[in-house]
C-alpha cells in the first residue's frame, strides 16, 4: 500500500508553505510611495496637534489673562504676597535664633573643656591633650581672659580672623538688630573653608571673656536643614491659610459682586424687563447694602423709562395737535389784521389790541413748545459776532426801548467795550439772549405799584479763557420756592400764559456751545444771570 502522506507535507516530512507563503519582493517604487503615504500622514497629524496646541494654548492663555486682571486673580497675587510677607517675618529671625542658639551650645562646650586646664599644673596642657579639648569642644581656638590668667588652646594651622562676632549683642542697637538678622544669610553663602570668630563672656565658668573660631561648613549644614524644615512647616501652614482665607473672601465678596455684575449687564440689555431684579439677601454690611441700592435703583430707572415713555407719547400727539394750533392762530392774527385795518368801530379798536397780545402769547407759547420739542438743537455755526448788532436786535424783539426816549417801559443798556466781539453761532445766541431779556421785561411789567422804569442791563466780560455776559434786571426778583427748578421745563414760568421753557432752552443753547447759564444773584433789587461761553481757538 501507498501512503500518500497529509495534505501540504511534503516527502522528506516538512510542511509545504506552498506559493501564498513565499515573501513577495517589493519593488523601490512601491516601498517610496508607501513612505511618501505615511509621511504625508504624519505631516497632517504634526499640523492637527500643532493647531489644537495653538487654539486651546491661546484659549488658555487668554483665560488665564482675564483672571489675571480679574478681582480673583488679584485678590490670588495678593494673597500669596502676604504669605510670603509672613514667611519672611517668621524664616528670617527664626533662622537668626538658630545660629545664635547653635554659637551658644558651641561656646558653652568650649567652656567645659577650658575648666581642664584650671586643673592642671600650671594652667598648661600638652599637645595631645589641647588637641583632645578642642576636639571635643568642636572648635579650632579658644581663648580665655581671666584677669591675670591668660590662656589659649589652638591648632597652628589656623588663621585667625579679624572680624569678631558679638553673642551679647545689644538689645537697643538697630545697626546690631541688622547684623544679627543677616548673619545666618552671609553663612549660608559663604565658601566652605570660612571660619568663624566668635566672643562672650562665660556663662559655666568664670572669666571675663571668652573666644573661639569655628568652622562655619557645619553651622552651614545645620542652618541648611532648619530652613528647610521651616519652610517646609511655615509654607504648608501659610498655604493653607491662604487657601482658607482666599475661599472665604471669594465666596463672601467676588462670588456676591460677580453676581451683582451680571445683574447689571442684563438688566442694561432689557431694563424694561420686570424680572430681572438683584438678589436681595440678609446680608447688612456694605455687599447687601449695594444689593438693596441697586434693586431701589433698577426701580426708579423703571419708572423714570414708564414714564418717558407716556411723555414720548403724550409729546408726539402735542406736538400734533400744537402744530395745527399754531396755524389756527395765524389764521386768526392775520384775520385780526385785516379787522383793524377796514374797521373803524371804536369797540372794535379798543378790544382789537387785546386780542393781538393774546394770540401773539398764544403764538409764543406754540412756537416755545415746538422748538423745545424737537430731539436736538443744530450744531453751532461758530462767527465772530459785533456784541453791540446782535444786543440790540434781542432787545429790539424782547420788547425793550433801546433809548432813553423810546415808550417801551423798560430800557436797554449795554456794558461793553467798544468794539466788542465774541464768537458764537449768532441766530443761537440771539434766541439765548431774547429769552433771558423777555423773561426779565415780563418780570418787570407783572411788578405791582411799579414807579421807577424797568431796566436790563448786559455786561460784557472777556477773561483769558471765555466770555461772560451778565444780564442784569431792576425787578422783583425770583421767588425762593421755584430757584430750585428754575432751568427745568414747564416749571419755572411766572407769567401768565407762559410755557416755562425760557430758561430751559437758553440753558441748553449755552451748553452746546460748551458754556453754561446760571443764576448769578437775585433779591429785592433784581436779577443777575450769567452765560459763560468758553474763548474758541
Amino acid at each position: 500500500m501507498f501512503d500518500h502522506g497529509k495534505s501540504g507535507q511534503s516527502k522528506s516530512g516538512k510542511l509545504d508553505a506552498g506559493p501564498s507563503r513565499r515573501r513577495r519582493k517589493i519593488s523601490p517604487e512601491t516601498r517610496k510611495a508607501r513612505m511618501g503615504f505615511y509621511a504625508d500622514r504624519l505631516a497632517r497629524a504634526l499640523n492637527l496637534l500643532a493647531a489644537l496646541s495653538l487654539k486651546y494654548g491661546l484659549t488658555g492663555f487668554d483665560a488665564a489673562r482675564r483672571f489675571a486682571f480679574s478681582l480673583s486673580g488679584q485678590l490670588l497675587v495678593m494673597t500669596f504676597g502676604f504669605i510670603l510677607i509672613v514667611e519672611a517675618v517668621i524664616v528670617i529671625p527664626s533662622l537668626a535664633a538658630d545660629q545664635k542658639r547653635w554659637l551658644d551650645d558651641t561656646m558653652r562646650r568650649a567652656e567645659i573643656a577650658s575648666q581642664a586646664i584650671d586643673t592642671s599644673v600650671e594652667n598648661t596642657v600638652s599637645k595631645q591633650m589641647s588637641s583632645q579639648l578642642l576636639s571635643s569642644a568642636n572648635v579650632l581656638y579658644l581663648a580665655i581672659e581671666d584677669g591675670p590668667r591668660n590662656y589659649r588652646l589652638f591648632d597652628p594651622n589656623t588663621v585667625v580672623p579679624n572680624q569678631v562676632m558679638q553673642l551679647n549683642r545689644p538689645r537697643d542697637n538697630p545697626i546690631e538688630d541688622l547684623r544679627y538678622l543677616w548673619a545666618p544669610w552671609r553663612t549660608l553663602m559663604a565658601s566652605e573653608d570660612r571660619l568663624i570668630h566668635v566672643q562672650a563672656v562665660p556663662r559655666v565658668r568664670s572669666g571675663q571673656l571668652i573666644q573661639i573660631v569655628v568652622k562655619a561648613e557645619p553651622l552651614k549644614q545645620v542652618l541648611k536643614s532648619s530652613l528647610l524644615d521651616m519652610l517646609r512647616v511655615s509654607l504648608g501652614i501659610s498655604f493653607a491659610a491662604g487657601v482658607l482665607v482666599f475661599a472665604a473672601l471669594s465666596g463672601f465678596i467676588v462670588r456676591p459682586i460677580r453676581r451683582l455684575t451680571r445683574v447689571i449687564q442684563t438688566f442694561r440689555s432689557n431694563p424694561e424687563d420686570p424680572q430681572l431684579k438683584a438678589a436681595h439677601s440678609n446680608r447688612r454690611d456694605e455687599i447687601g447694602q449695594i444689593e438693596r441700592e441697586l434693586a431701589s435703583m433698577q426701580e426708579e430707572v423703571r419708572n423714570s423709562l414708564r414714564s418717558r415713555a407716556r411723555l414720548a407719547a403724550l409729546g408726539q400727539a402735542v406736538s400734533k395737535i400744537n402744530h395745527d394750533l399754531r396755524n389756527m392762530l395765524t389764521s386768526a392774527r392775520m384775520a385780526s389784521d385785516r379787522l383793524s385795518a377796514v374797521s373803524d368801530d371804536p369797540t372794535v379798536a379798543k378790544a382789537l389790541p387785546r386780542l393781538e397780545r393774546a394770540l401773539d402769547r398764544a403764538l409764543s407759547l406754540a412756537t416755545n413748545v415746538l422748538t423745545y420739542g424737537k430731539s436736538d438743537e443744530h450744531a453751532p455755526q461758530i462767527q465772530i459776532i459785533n456784541l453791540k448788532d446782535l444786543a440790540e436786535a434781542a432787545a429790539e424783539d424782547s420788547g425793550l426801548g433801546l433809548t432813553a426816549q423810546s415808550p417801551e417801559p423798560v430800557k436797554f443798556t449795554l456794558k461793553a467795550s467798544k468794539g466788542f466781539h465774541l464768537e458764537a453761532d449768532p441766530e443761537q445766541l440771539h434766541r439765548l439772549l431774547v429769552n433771558l431779556m423777555r423773561n426779565a421785561r415780563q418780570a418787570i411789567e407783572l411788578q405791582p405799584n411799579r414807579k421807577s422804569r424797568g431796566r436790563v442791563t448786559l455786561t460784557a466780560i472777556k477773561t483769558a479763557d471765555e466770555v461772560l455776559l451778565l444780564v442784569a434786571d431792576n425787578g422783583p426778583g425770583i421767588p425762593e420756592k421755584i430757584r430750585e427748578k428754575l432751568f427745568q421745563p414747564f416749571t419755572s414760568s411766572l407769567t401768565p400764559g407762559g410755557s416755562g421753557l425760557g430758561l430751559a432752552i437758553a440753558r441748553e443753547l449755552a451748553q452746546i456751545h460748551g458754556g453754561d447759564v446760571r443764576l448769578a444773584a437775585t433779591g429785592a433789587g433784581g436779577t443777575t444771570f450769567e452765560i459763560k461761553l468758553p474763548l474758541k481757538g
